[in-house]
């Protein structure tokens, strides 16, 4: 797989996560300021979000998030890896038995998240109502997650839109794909990731 190919060259991802984490402190940034209108924190709840089985199609957040592995003691790291790999079993059992799959993320500690500065996109955007304009197609726009619509709907909408850190991150994977010689697509759970 790529990624190991990638993490041989440890200089040269630097500029790269440097810059992937520019763009979630832009995300963080505005993420703050729509929950600080709506009065909206999450502090879990029965939907959590990490039971939701999320796919990560970039290999810049694949890198991220093995940094965000390496600064956990080497206990930490085996425990999360045995944890990844249980959920990547039992998760192919409840495939295979056409059952649904709710199973919690391998890095979910104690309740919270093991790496949370290093969490990924979805992770840091989910839950409160949004908006995605693709190209050449109408603007979508999403409600928030389930707790969200039963403490927040009354309030009006305010403009939250994905777009632009969609984009960034679109060009940030292409100029590291490029650098790397890369030309494989992911599509990986975290505890995807974690496991091999």
């Amino acid at each position: 797989m790529p990624i190991e190919r990638i993490r041989t060259q440890k200089e040269k991802c630097v500029p790269f996560l440097d810059r992937l984490a520019g763009i979630y402190t832009k995300m963080d940034g505005k993420y703050n300021e729509a929950t600080n209108y709506y009065g909206f924190y999450c502090g879990g709840c029965e939907e959590n979000c990490c039971f939701t089985r999320f796919y990560h199609h970039t290999f810049v957040e694949y890198l991220y998030i093995l940094e965000g592995l390496e600064t956990l003691s080497n206990g930490n790291q085996a425990e999360i890896r045995e944890k990844a790999l249980l959920v990547c079993r039992q998760t192919a059992e409840l495939e295979r038995s056409g059952l649904p799959v709710r199973l919690l993320c391998p890095l979910n500690y104690e309740g919270l998240c093991a790496i949370y500065s290093y969490r990924p996109m979805i992770c840091r955007l989910h839950g409160i109502p949004h908006e995605l304009t693709i190209p050449g197609r109408e603007r979508v726009l999403s409600p928030g997650c389930g707790e969200f619509m039963s403490r927040c709907r009354e309030k009006e909408y305010v403009n939250f839109d994905r777009t632009p850190f969609y984009s960034e991150m679109a060009d940030l994977e292409k100029e590291l794909k490029a650098s790397f010689g890369i030309s494989e697509r992911i599509k990986l759970t975290v505890a995807g990731m974690l496991a091999y």
